[in-house]
């Protein structure tokens, strides 16, 4: 049996937009009231008042970690006006989850910032880093702290918010789901992400200084392989939808590596994902091996940074073929870790099926949420994934 890192994180995670509900002072909050096609989030799965109920279900299956974010738009609606009673608020969810066994995993920004910030602004690294350093007022004793979540995306999304504002309104595109009108989502912007690197840097020099915690980012890994003699082409695709990401993280205490589907890379660049049965609601393909591909690279790419599994999961709403894309997730990462990667933890994406970036129709979570009561279903899936925590990773 694979030997884990001691203290090995088992878990789940969210992210605040997706299942608090009413964060009316974010972009993505004003984005949702002007896109065509895109459904509101509204109340969410109203997470905001909710969360000891969907930590303790987490806990008493069996996790011992919970990946959450706490909302910029929240803590600073406005310009320089941080709110006390809001880093009150994720303060309780920090003492909340460290009261059930779980070790909190805070992200500082997940897609979501406030309405009037803007990460092409003169002034957006400055404004970022005095968010993190109220942020840091109630992050002392968190153990790990990702700065930015997946800001190959981010930096995609940060050019495409620019249509959402104009008469293009139309072209936005969700950036998780696929489909005949957008096969392949469209390249990030390198300029975009180095200034996103830069703010990473910024933000983790401030949290080293002011907190114990481990520090990094996570990247949206699309597990990308050449197809024959496609390998430089690759290397270059690669290079701006991943790398220049990865290779900001060398350094950091941690990489986080997100990971649902694979693609491959031709003449033309990222092929989009074949059509078939065994399509995701999401349109991805049933890759449960990408998880592996993600590792690997990462760990070459960063010079060997320690790595978090801080996002894998499957859209589907067949809860025994996500224990199976799980199951064989999880033998692929063991075959990592016994080729001497060090991976500290997995984390599920997602722990409760929530708002989806625009849909509410694909499911990734191991507790189902009715939307009219709030009532909490946990699934077969949270059972199992539990157990196999129990079991120290046997599956």
């Amino acid at each position: 049996m694979t030997t884990l890192a001691p203290g090995f994180l088992w878990g789940a995670a969210t992210a605040p937009h997706q299942v608090e509900g009413n964060n009316v002072n974010s972009d993505w909050w004003q984005n949702e009231q002007h896109v065509p096609g895109m459904d509101p989030s509204g109340d969410a799965i109203d997470s905001y008042h909710r969360y000891p109920e969907d930590m303790r279900l987490l806990a008493e299956a069996g996790l011992n970690a919970y990946r959450f974010g706490i909302e910029w738009a929240r803590i600073e609606p406005l310009p320089g006006r941080f709110s006390r009673a809001e880093l009150a608020h994720y303060r309780r969810m920090i003492d909340t989850a460290l009261g059930l066994g779980l070790t909190p995993v805070v992200t500082l920004h997940h897609f979501t910032g406030p309405r009037w910030f803007n990460w092409l602004a003169d002034d957006a690294i400055e404004r970022f880093e005095a968010y993190v350093r109220q942020a840091a007022t109630i992050l002392g004793d968190v153990e790990w702290v990702c700065t930015i979540n997946e800001p190959n995306m981010l930096a995609l999304m940060t050019s495409m918010s620019l249509a959402t504002v104009s008469d293009e309104a139309d072209k936005w595109m969700s950036p998780t789901l696929e489909g005949a009108a957008r096969p392949v989502l469209p390249a990030p912007d390198p300029q975009v992400g180095r200034r996103l690197a830069e703010a990473h840097h910024a933000a983790r020099d401030i949290l080293k200084k002011h907190t114990d915690a481990a520090v990094g980012w996570t990247v949206a890994n699309q597990a990308l392989t050449a197809t024959p003699g496609n390998e430089a082409e690759l290397r270059e695709v690669r290079y701006v939808r991943e790398d220049l990401y990865l290779e900001a993280a060398r350094g950091d205490d941690f990489i986080g590596v997100q990971s649902y589907s694979s693609q491959a890379v031709d003449e033309n660049g990222v092929v989009p994902h074949p059509q078939s049965p065994d399509t995701t609601l999401t349109g991805n393909a049933y890759r449960p091996d990408a998880i592996g591909i993600a590792v690997r690279h990462t760990w070459e790419t960063t010079g060997g940074v320690p790595i978090l599994i801080t996002e894998n999961g499957i859209a589907t709403d067949d809860d025994t073929r996500r224990i199976a894309y799980t199951s064989e997730a999880l033998t692929h990462l063991y075959a990592c870790v016994d080729e001497g990667i060090d991976v500290r933890g997995y984390l599920h994406w997602s722990a409760l099926d929530n708002y989806e970036w625009g849909h509410w129709e694909p499911t990734f979570g191991l507790i189902a949420v009715d939307r009219e009561t709030f009532e909490r279903h946990p699934k077969p899936s949270l059972t199992w994934l539990g157990e196999v925590a129990r079991r120290g990773g046997e599956l």
